[in-house]
């Protein structure tokens, strides 16, 4: 899939000139991407039904790039910012904890990715996915690595999504055997927690 393909979910997808619907873009890693499963079941595809479902005027781009880490985002944003955005996604650091890379490495990372949207686009929206990791990986790490998350949201005013893997991390019936990507039905559940922190963001642009 394209790392910045519009998600479909609507007959008027498109990149051409005459598109006036405002860009999301969501920007992250296989969570984001739809690892597994077809592009339309991926959640930036069905947030782009529920705006449909609304009728507003927003389209809603996948740019996830399965394996990313954070490091890997600081170095694609440049690129991925050369087209005007309204509304920024940032879900990136899973990749991170699962490789054990510092917290406080993962959290500069996601600051100067911040720092590079709004540097771009002051007026653009920010929401940050909170992620957490699997308890084996030591307390301190897991626990250092939840609170990375809501530190980033809030030094930088920015949306919070709570944690991204709400109600799907853990579960086998929603995950596929690896644990760790979401089924067609997980990741249903991952766009209703997204969709709760979203909507009244995209409401307040109406």
């Amino acid at each position: 899939m394209s790392v910045l393909a519009a998600a479909p979910g609507s007959a008027q997808d498109t990149t051409h000139s005459d598109d006036t619907r405002k860009v999301i873009v969501f920007f992250g890693d296989s969570l984001t991407a739809g690892y597994g499963v077809a592009s339309a079941q991926a959640f930036p595809a069905l947030i782009q039904e529920k705006i449909d479902a609304q009728g507003w005027k927003f389209r809603a781009v996948n740019a996830g790039l399965s394996g990313e880490t954070t490091a890997g985002g600081l170095r694609r944003i440049d690129w991925v910012l050369q087209r005007p955005l309204d509304v920024f996604v940032l879900e990136l650091g899973a990749n991170d904890g699962l490789r054990g890379i510092d917290p406080e490495v993962t959290k500069r990372n996601l600051q100067a990715i911040i720092d590079r949207v709004k540097n771009k686009y002051p007026q653009a929206k920010i929401a940050l996915a909170g992620m957490q990791i699997p308890s084996n990986l030591g307390r301190n790490h897991v626990t250092r690595f939840r609170e990375i998350f809501p530190e980033v949201a809030e030094a930088n005013n920015v949306t919070l999504i709570p944690f991204l893997l709400e109600g799907v991390g853990g579960k086998a019936d929603l995950n596929f055997p690896d644990g760790i990507h979401p089924t067609p039905d997980g990741y249903r559940i991952v766009a209703e927690n997204v969709w709760a922190v979203l909507e009244p963001v995209l409401r307040s642009m109406q």
